[in-house]
């Protein structure tokens, strides 16, 4: 369990951080994305009396709706199954409740609040109109049929839909929700709603309006972003080895467009295990295994004379000069953090949410390496969605340099925002009190615009 010392928050935010875990107990992973963020707020205390007056902290914490619902569906054999369903509505003081669905066995309460209060800052970061939500099921979709999935799909769409709609929560992708997913859910809404809300889903199909470079967004803005760090520090990724964890569709994406700017990555992986490759991850043969076979790593590694399957130890024992951790959260412990800086890494950027833990953040921020967190790094995903959202409604479609354009430009000016911020309030260099305070003062602000509401 990560260490949550309350003495590390500053004395005036410590009611706060109490009464939240009064309130919520067991909910670890959201404690966690809580305790993270008010350690960076400390800069704050005094210089915004308006945030203490409305209670802007106490109302941040707490979602402005928490729904919470039974999924009932038959498999293929005829047996019935009930799983839950989850959709925090965390903050729409910047426009539409905006974040993705899970569907994964781990999915519970803390999981998904955990992920909302993230997304309220991610999205802040992005410049678009959106609030922050999340949503999800314990549903597993591995090894279930297109038929199976499709009934699951439905039935939690029938439920989820009395509470979504474009000017009001837009859901999108997360683990285990991809494009097949996302057109069951819509099916299902656009049939009971008898009408074709296109901007109430994100990650669509190209041909039922989705975006161009959605399907890439995530993995290719956290490259962009992980660039602008190096930059800072005046470098670039050509020659780099890089190690990326995951093999979904973040990973794929980040390991393509790595390699695009010249770089080399060794290694990814899955829940099996990892796979080495000394002259680099072939990605076309990925995708081929991960997204049209839906296979496992070892299947990688079976058609690659230059791999190699590692099924114990850790993906961060593989020495390189750049990590980016793409599968779940809290997947980069302490130990891996001082593996990684003993062999030389210099930076670290989240592609997934919370994967690396406060002990391991600590081991890599006092090495001196550059770290980023990922409501930051990996905001390249929703900010693409809102795009996709902003061509619904005006019922045109962008090309793949435009709309790639555009996520680079996000990126760069999110960036700009960390480094900027971080400095205004005394914490050079740091992203994560730079990401924290920058998404937190937007939110706050329009928070305070609005009245107690």
């Amino acid at each position: 369990m990560a260490n949550l010392d309350i003495e590390l928050i500053t004395p005036s935010l410590r009611p706060q951080y109490q009464a939240m875990l009064d309130r919520n107990p067991g909910q670890t992973e959201f404690h966690q994305a809580v305790h993270e963020v008010l350690i960076s707020l400390e800069p704050l205390v005094g210089k915004k009396p308006e945030y203490t007056d409305l209670a802007i902290l106490d109302r941040v914490i707490e979602p402005e709706r928490q729904i919470m619902f039974r999924v009932p569906w038959a498999d293929d054999a005829g047996n019935v199954h009930v799983n839950r369903g989850f959709r925090i509505e965390f903050n729409s003081a910047l426009g539409p409740y905006k974040g993705g669905l899970r569907f994964h066995p781990s999915v519970n309460l803390s999981i998904i609040k955990f992920l909302g209060f993230e997304q309220i800052f991610k999205n802040a970061l992005t410049g678009l109109p959106i609030g922050g939500g999340k949503g999800g099921s314990d549903f597993d979709p591995k090894g279930r049929s297109d038929a199976e999935i499709m009934r699951f799909c439905q039935s939690f769409m029938t439920e989820l839909q009395r509470h979504i709609g474009p000017d009001t929560d837009v859901p999108a992708g997360d683990i285990g929700v991809g494009g097949r997913e996302i057109g069951y859910l819509f099916g299902q809404y656009k049939r009971i709603r008898n009408r074709f809300d296109a901007g109430v889903l994100t990650g669509k199909g190209l041909t039922w309006g989705g975006s161009q470079v959605r399907t890439e967004a995530t993995g290719y803005g956290l490259v962009f972003f992980a660039q602008e760090m190096l930059a800072a520090a005046g470098t670039s990724f050509e020659g780099r080895t890089c190690v990326v964890s995951g093999s979904g569709n973040v990973a794929i994406y980040a390991i393509e467009k790595l390699q695009q700017l010249g770089a080399k990555v060794l290694a990814c992986s899955d829940s099996s295990g990892y796979v080495v490759d000394e002259n680099g991850i072939d990605v076309a043969l990925l995708k081929d295994v991960k997204e049209v076979r839906r296979g496992r790593i070892a299947d990688y590694a079976a058609e690659r004379s230059s791999a190699r399957v590692v099924t114990d130890g850790s993906i961060w024992d593989v020495p390189c000069d750049v990590a980016l951790p793409c599968a779940t959260q809290n997947e980069l412990h302490q130990d891996d953090a001082r593996t990684l800086v003993k062999n030389g890494v210099i930076l670290v950027a989240e592609g997934a949410n919370m994967p690396t833990t406060p002990e391991a953040i600590d081991v890599l921020q006092g090495a001196g390496v550059l770290y980023a967190p990922g409501k930051a790094s990996n905001a390249g995903g929703v900010a693409t969605s809102a795009l996709e959202m902003q061509q619904n409604s005006g019922r045109t479609s962008w090309t793949f340099d435009v709309a790639e354009k555009r996520l680079h430009e996000i990126m760069v000016d999110i960036h700009r925002q960390c480094l900027d911020t971080a400095a205004e309030y005394g914490k050079p260099g740091d992203y994560v009190a730079g990401a924290n305070l920058a998404g937190f003062i937007k939110v706050a602000d329009a928070m305070v615009a609005h009245g107690l509401i």
